[in-house]
């Protein structure tokens, strides 16, 4: 079921990032969407060599973090600083939401699974600091 829900989370995490790398002008969003783009798409195919996964199944739901039509048609109208704020904002609540899932799981007695929950919770709390100083400035 983590696979189930996370897949579909991540590919969002990717569809974000890839507006970013269209859109953004700022050389710190640009390195922090690719660099969420090549750590997401690798889990996403670890993730799909999981048994029983059937990711399609939770594809249309909203999970936490993810951001609705209405949020990513929002994100995907923006532009310049505008567009950046919108990115950091968002990103940050669906990276909250990933390690909420990561944290279901991290116990899981399938280390595979216990150790991409902890690489999950590692490198998306970093980058959500990373994301609150760019807010800041």
């Amino acid at each position: 079921m983590f696979a189930e829900m996370m897949i579909p989370h991540h590919e969002q995490a990717i569809e974000m990032s890839d507006l970013a790398l269209a859109k953004s002008k700022s050389d710190e969003i640009l390195s922090l969407a690719k660099q969420i783009k090549e750590a997401q798409q690798p889990e996403i195919e670890l993730m799909r060599t999981f048994t029983g996964e059937n990711a399609g199944m939770h594809a249309g739901h909203t999970m936490m973090g993810m951001l609705d039509e209405s949020e990513m048609a929002e994100l995907s109208a923006a532009t310049g600083e505008a567009f950046d704020q919108l990115f950091l904002k968002g990103m940050i609540e669906h990276h909250k939401g990933a390690i909420q899932m990561a944290e279901m799981v991290v116990g899981s007695a399938n280390s595979t699974v216990s150790d991409l929950a902890k690489s999950i919770i590692s490198s998306q709390t970093a980058e959500i600091d990373f994301m609150e100083t760019l807010l800041k400035n």
